[in-house]
């Protein structure tokens, strides 16, 4: 973690030797994933979903049809459809089944990632290491990062109050990165929509929304691909449980009970905590100082790793939490004591709305 001030604090101190946090290349687990799906049955469709018919009398076990435009069979192939019972949505934010379900619309920030190759000698430095650097010059509500990708770096930042300076805050983390990228080749440009809470509505009648397309990214990490994965296979699970071998259709309240209701019991207290935690720390330079100085704490780091690779809110030791609050008020004095001022958002409502 490093602070506003370039204050460094290593965190994976309390790590066991088994214990590591995964960096992923989504162009290589996409195609795994996609290929053991094949092998599992799955019947792959290389195409771009246009349209998505919800059939009025759903209730009644009307079909859904979906409109697809093959993109193997050259620029005049013919329009498709394919008509199905039950349909997941795993489309991404800007999902197309959630619109047609009209599952009401969330709050997303923007993310600007740019792949950078850099020199061998440089990416020996991130071999075991992964960077992520707070200071409202990198982000005014989120946090800049290098991670590594094998043989290059991601480097890349992401806001959702002030999206329009994206750019300027690219160049930013590039530039708090410095010597450790400097000279390197940007290799690929990438841009994605992070939803920031979850769809008003997340099932309709026989339509699923899992992933990104139902909203469930963490605050504070952006992490995604777990909940995406775990939700999808939850949401797979209870449609197959409530079909009954296929002798039934699921219904509405079927996939709430069976699929709603225990992904929130599972992951809503993971999710209200770091949405705290990011609007606390993530507010101010003086926050975000005091929230790297309270990385220093062995138990911090602890309870942090621990529901970051568990899923689950850990920490329950009342008297290390105790000492934890205490803590975080000597940090937030020492964070207000040394942060510079916060800048105006380049975006004149948001910089109003923080005064």
């Amino acid at each position: 973690m490093i602070s506003p001030s370039n204050r460094e604090v290593d965190i994976g101190s309390t790590l066991k030797d088994d214990e590591y946090i995964g960096m992923t290349r989504r162009e290589v687990l996409d195609g795994y994933l996609r290929d053991r799906a094949i092998d599992y049955g799955a019947k792959p469709i290389n195409a771009l979903v246009t349209k998505i018919d919800v059939p009025e009398d759903a209730d009644a076990n009307g079909r859904y049809t979906v409109h697809y435009s093959p993109n193997d069979e050259g620029r005049k192939a013919p329009s498709r459809s394919l008509e199905v019972d039950v349909i997941i949505g795993a489309d991404g934010a800007n999902s197309r089944l959630a619109k047609a379900i009209d599952a009401g619309e969330y709050n997303s920030a923007i993310t600007f990632q740019e792949r950078i190759k850099i020199s061998d000698e440089q990416m020996k430095f991130y071999e075991e290491l992964a960077e992520m650097y707070v200071g409202d010059d990198v982000s005014p509500d989120f946090c800049g990062w290098v991670f590594p990708k094998y043989d290059h770096v991601g480097v890349g930042t992401g806001t959702v109050l002030d999206r329009p300076a994206i750019k300027e805050y690219q160049d930013a983390i590039r530039e708090r990165a410095g010597s450790k990228i400097e000279g390197g080749k940007i290799i690929k440009v990438e841009a994605h929509p992070i939803p920031e809470h979850y769809r008003p509505r997340r099932v309709r009648n026989r339509a699923v929304l899992v992933g990104d397309a139902a909203g469930y990214v963490a605050k504070c990490s952006g992490e995604g691909i777990y909940f995406a994965a775990k939700s999808g296979r939850m949401a797979a699970q209870a449609v197959v449980k409530c079909m009954k071998g296929g002798s039934v259709l699921p219904t509405e309240r079927d996939l709430i009970s069976e699929y709603i209701k225990p992904y929130d019991a599972l992951y809503g207290p993971t999710y209200t905590v770091l949405d705290i935690l990011q609007k606390v720390f993530y507010s101010s330079n003086a926050a975000r100082e005091a929230f790297v100085d309270m990385c220093q704490s062995k138990y911090v780091q602890q309870v942090t790793f621990d529901s970051y690779l568990y899923k689950k809110v850990q920490g329950n030791n009342p008297i290390d939490d105790i000492e934890l609050l205490f803590g975080a008020f000597g940090s937030l004095l020492r964070g207000a004591a040394i942060a510079t001022p916060d800048k105006a958002f380049s975006n004149p409502v948001e910089s109003l709305k923080r005064l």
